[in-house]
């Protein structure tokens, strides 16, 4: 039934690109009835090129506050499927509207949707604009132990994020803070408590769904335990699989069972379990736990692949094809437009000569399209933006912070 509601979705994006309307949306529309025998998902991945297919698991960081040629040809000729935004993209409210609408206009010539993207954790961790108010950092929500509360802020960064036009948040952090030594994390975990992670992470996943957008959790198999920043260098954690299901996994397993949309894979190496791959590129962490073990049938993330952790150890090429035979859906490379280009060429290659099947493409180019069709992805522009309304939010939130 799942995928039939998912498959409908579809069709009516098609039919709105055939002509029945001028909006290139996702409106769900109520004809189980007629089409229980049919997935039109998986009629549409079979009507789709591999350029296409492949540009879909790919997520892309971009240059600048404007649209340039190489951002055009990246959406229009690599077909990418997803932006993802830094601060280096964002300069004030108007600008982010502007250039997220921009993005849009130049992808309503494709069929489907762009996920567009950004970290916003709260904390330390904040893309907005500098006029959009600012939550505290996890640790502080934590420490009160509120779910209404965690669930609403949820809820309030989802708004504040619809509000430009995104509709993937790479949060929030289910790491335990146990090493007071691990900089990375450090308060953009909830807590050292595995319980208070858990609840107080699912909450917030909760909020995210509310405001209909997709949100990412990270970093699994966990992140916290680690004195290495993996922007930099390879984190090692020497922990048996006993060890994480005992810990770490706790929060990643709690969101699982609450339908969490997505998971993003860190590099961390663990030699316990796999001592040659990192998280991302291990095909035993990916498939035969998160997958398996954990029964998560949802989108698989990996974490930026331009990572040092990444690149100074591996040909990224390489590494970008081997998390995708290890299970991952989705890539994020994040900087470097030829690297970007490359990776995407790369990819092609690999299949054309049978290093990637292309079942395996076609596997994560379904659950990425059923993932946007769910949430109703669309290319429509927004008109414009109330900050003050945002902040009104956002500022009901850090009143209720200040009672704790």
């Amino acid at each position: 039934m799942k995928k039939i509601v998912l498959g409908i979705c579809l069709l009516t994006i098609i039919l709105s690109l055939n002509g029945c309307n001028n909006k290139n949306t996702i409106e769900s529309i109520n004809l189980n009835k007629q089409n229980n025998n049919i997935d039109v998902i998986q009629k549409e991945i079979e009507n789709m090129t591999l350029d296409e297919k492949i540009g879909q698991i790919i997520t892309v960081g971009i240059d600048g506050y404007t649209i340039n040629d190489k951002t055009k040809e990246l959406i229009v000729d690599k077909k990418v499927g997803g932006i993802i935004l830094f601060k280096d993209n964002i300069n004030d409210s108007n600008q982010l509207l502007q250039l997220i609408n921009n993005i849009k206009d130049i992808n309503s010539k494709n069929k489907i949707p762009l996920f567009i993207s950004i970290d916003e954790e709260g904390g330390r961790v904040s893309r907005l604009p500098k006029e959009i108010k600012k939550l505290p950092s996890n640790e502080v929500i934590g420490n009160i132990n509120d779910k209404k509360l965690a669930y609403d802020i949820g809820e309030t960064i989802g708004y504040s994020l619809k509000s430009f036009g995104f509709n993937m948040d790479f949060a929030p952090v289910l790491d335990i803070n146990s090493n007071p030594n691990n900089k990375v994390i450090g308060d953009r975990s909830f807590s050292s408590n595995k319980n208070i992670v858990a609840n107080i992470g699912v909450s917030e996943i909760n909020g995210f769904k509310s405001s209909n957008i997709i949100s990412v959790a990270k970093h699994f198999p966990g992140h916290g335990d680690t004195e290495v920043d993996s922007h930099y260098k390879l984190p090692i954690i020497n922990k048996t699989l006993d060890e994480l299901k005992e810990v770490e996994f706790v929060p990643f397993k709690n969101a699982i069972e609450e339908n969490v949309p997505s998971i993003m894979v860190s590099h961390i190496l663990l030699p316990e379990i796999d001592d040659i791959n990192p998280a991302s590129m291990s095909k035993t962490i990916i498939t035969d736990i998160l997958r398996k073990d954990l029964k998560f049938d949802g989108l698989i993330v990996t974490d930026d692949m331009t990572m040092v952790a990444i690149t100074n150890n591996f040909d990224i090429s390489e590494a970008c094809i081997k998390s995708i035979n290890a299970g991952a859906d989705l890539l994020l490379i994040c900087h470097g437009y030829e690297t970007e280009v490359e990776v995407i060429n790369n990819i092609k290659d690999a299949v054309d000569k049978g290093i990637i099947s292309i079942d395996r493409i076609n596997e994560s180019v379904y659950r990425i399209l059923s993932l946007k069709y769910s949430y109703k992805i669309n290319n429509e522009k927004i008109e414009n933006i109330d900050v003050d309304i945002i902040n009104s939010k956002i500022e009901d939130i850090l009143n209720r912070l200040n009672k704790n």
